[in-house]
């Protein structure tokens, strides 16, 4: 970087080593090719001397109107915060972006990690910002937020009125402006996009910093490049780019992603948290009273209880409105073979007359509970059923 003039880039990204005093390793997805650096260090003193010799450099590098993002996690976040803040300045800090995403648990004690850290610091307070919204929560009610507000006497906001005391009705709402904390889920080990570089990061998660802080036409720099992910953003967005990385096989890799540009589309951003779930607030209910971890996008289990038996799980299905028993038998029985059920547990939700379940056919591990709605349809029809005198005494 002491190659490049002054005042030459508008945005800087860096996803360095995280001082995890491990060596990073992992292969490609056709196994024929390993990635690796080493990111071990003999104290954190020499980590930040390290550091600071290239986040200075950074800084002169950057506009005036430029920002930067240093990536990084809980091993070293608190020491480039205050790194950051004696080179670009306390009052140049913009944010602490909080990435949080969903990963498998390791087993290991403590609290599952699941979230990094980026640190976005402007060179100066003229720096560049492009204003990002997203949609309303489901628990926003949008109706009271399209009427204006004004203040009362004693400084409480309260609904306009206009003369006619009708409620007015405020500018067009763009949605929510961005906050510091992105869901941005992990790259999945399948997605097309992977490339087995180890820390290798998403597209969406770069193409949101580089949206915020630049137009088209405007200069990104990724001094660790690694896989190349952020030229990759920066080229599908129409940025010009400058990658650096020390290793030859990471400019290759970088490289080779540049001619056949892939990004892999996030369902869960595209769709919603709520395209994940098929249960309905009933079924919910039912698992919570089996204190049951509920299983969305499963035709034949609902839920498995927290509680095992002999190590293996046990399932529960609850019967759909347009299945028969013996067919929310059958689903579960297969779902369950799958899993290696200990014991299942249906529960019923309606009875069929016309179609007579053949309970002898149920397996051993398997019982069938009837819902309240079963049990008071079958206690009323029993009634009727019953002579009148005898519904008398009753």
């Amino acid at each position: 970087m002491k190659q490049f003039e002054d005042n030459c880039a508008d945005m800087i990204y860096l996803d360095p080593p995280f001082f995890t005093q491990d060596k990073q390793t992992l292969a490609s997805r056709k196994n024929n090719k390993e990635y690796s650096f080493e990111d071990t260090w003999e104290n954190i003193e020499e980590y930040l001397k390290y550091m600071k010799e290239r986040l200075s450099e950074c800084r002169r590098v950057l506009k005036n109107t430029g920002s930067i993002f240093v990536h990084c996690d809980r091993n070293a976040s608190h020491y480039l915060k205050i790194l950051m803040d004696q080179i670009f300045g306390i009052h140049n800090f913009q944010s602490e972006i909080v990435w949080s995403y969903k990963r498998w648990s390791n087993g290991k004690k403590g609290l599952l990690n699941n979230h990094q850290v980026i640190l976005f610091y402007s060179k100066t307070s003229e720096f560049k910002f492009n204003q990002i919204y997203v949609d309303y929560s489901e628990t926003t009610n949008v109706d009271q937020i399209l009427q204006d507000r004004v203040r009362n006497e004693q400084g409480k906001a309260i609904y306009k009125l206009d003369e006619k005391g009708n409620s007015v009705i405020g500018k067009s709402k763009k949605g929510v402006p961005l906050s510091d904390v992105w869901e941005i889920p992990y790259l999945n080990p399948k997605a097309k996009e992977r490339v087995g570089y180890p820390t290798q990061k998403p597209i969406i998660l770069l193409e949101q910093m580089i949206k915020l802080v630049t137009d088209e036409g405007d200069l990104v720099i990724d001094p660790f490049m690694g896989s190349g992910t952020t030229i990759v953003a920066a080229k599908m967005l129409n940025r010009k780019y400058i990658g650096i990385d020390k290793s030859e096989e990471a400019v290759k890799l970088a490289n080779s992603r540049l001619v056949e540009l892939i990004k892999t589309e996030s369902f869960l951003l595209k769709k919603g948290k709520a395209s994940y779930r098929n249960l309905t607030d009933k079924q919910m209910q039912i698992l919570q009273a089996f204190n049951a971890v509920p299983v969305q996008r499963n035709s034949g289990i609902d839920g498995f209880l927290k509680e095992y038996i002999d190590g293996k799980p046990i399932s529960v299905k609850i019967q759909k409105e347009e299945e028969t028993l013996e067919e929310a038998v059958n689903k579960m029985i297969k779902s369950s073979s799958t899993k290696k059920c200990a014991f299942m547990i249906l529960v019923r939700t309606h009875v069929d007359y016309i179609d007579v379940f053949d309970f002898s056919r149920l397996p051993e591990n398997m019982q069938i509970i009837d819902s309240y709605e079963v049990h008071f349809d079958m206690l009323m029809d029993s009634l009727k059923h019953m002579d009148k005198s005898v519904r008398e005494v009753i």
